[in-house]
């Protein structure tokens, strides 16, 4: 039996998603920010880390959003093979919750309709991007996310020679990070893709960011990786902001695909420590 869902139900349960991590942070990120707190041997760093975590407290109270860039809406969306969707088609009812939000919330404009010229501002944040999957069963599962355009724009990739191995891809990664310095809004969640093609890697990348934070990688080499990663930023001394002291990553997490034998692609999708994401399954 076919499953059908008024698309008005997914559209509302998109439109409390938005609302809701406008307002408030991943748990999980409040709890990574107290940590490095703890830990951290920077006065500076501590007076900036102690500012953010006041900001988590403040922003649900004062339904002020966490970050006057307030995000463009990322949607990945699972489709059962045995659903269908009555009424509006996806991108309609994605796009009309992200017009009501932005109306409601209310969230700063941030889209333009034409990216180099006029660059004339739409005034509701459409049309969010969309990534649809097909899959088994009768749900349909949403990963959403507001992504700030401060972090997007320091994100990197590149199609590395196979023969540079996890040293190359590691130095490869510290060092872009290294680069962006202060303008992500560190400290940072990295999502990171390796493998697939040239439009493949960075959807592994900002898939990625959807992991739990902090979570273990089920491969130990890939685990490693990420370990290793986190660590030599942090060495390197940006810190909180830029800074200084000892956290510019909180997470790294990696996403890894099947390849070309000739390639070696690697795309890293930089997250500032709003983090801002939720998962809906309908």
């Amino acid at each position: 039996m076919m499953r059908k869902i008024p698309s008005e139900i997914i559209q509302q349960a998109l439109y409390k998603a938005i609302s809701e991590i406008s307002y408030h942070c991943d748990p999980k990120v409040t709890s990574a920010l107290e940590q490095a707190l703890n830990r951290e041997t920077s006065e500076l760093a501590r007076d900036a880390l102690n500012s953010i975590l006041a900001n988590h407290r403040i922003s649900p109270e004062t339904n002020i959003p966490l970050c006057q860039d307030t995000g463009s809406t990322v949607v990945f969306a699972e489709l059962g093979a045995e659903l269908q969707i009555v009424g509006q088609t996806l991108p309609e009812l994605i796009n009309s919750a992200v017009r009501q939000a932005q109306k409601d919330c209310p969230l700063r404009a941030s889209t333009v309709a034409e990216p180099l010229f006029e660059r004339n501002n739409m005034g509701d944040n459409t049309p969010a991007i969309i990534h649809v999957e097909f899959v088994e069963g009768d749900q349909v599962r949403l990963q959403i996310a507001q992504k700030g355009g401060g972090a997007e724009n320091m994100s990197f990739m590149k199609m590395l020679s196979p023969s540079v191995g996890v040293e190359g891809i590691i130095d490869f990664v510290s060092e872009g990070v290294l680069a962006a310095g202060s303008r992500p809004c560190p400290p940072l969640i990295l999502g990171i893709g390796i493998g697939s093609n040239f439009e493949g890697a960075p959807l592994l990348a900002k898939k990625a960011l959807f992991e739990s934070l902090g979570r273990p990688h089920p491969d130990a080499r890939y685990r490693q990786m990420e370990t290793e990663i986190t660590q030599r930023i942090n060495a390197l001394g940006c810190g909180v902001q830029g800074f200084g002291g000892d956290c510019t990553v909180l997470a790294t997490h990696i996403l890894q695909a099947p390849c070309h034998i000739a390639s070696l692609p690697v795309a890293v999708n930089i997250e500032c420590h709003a983090h801002r994401h939720l998962e809906v399954i309908i």
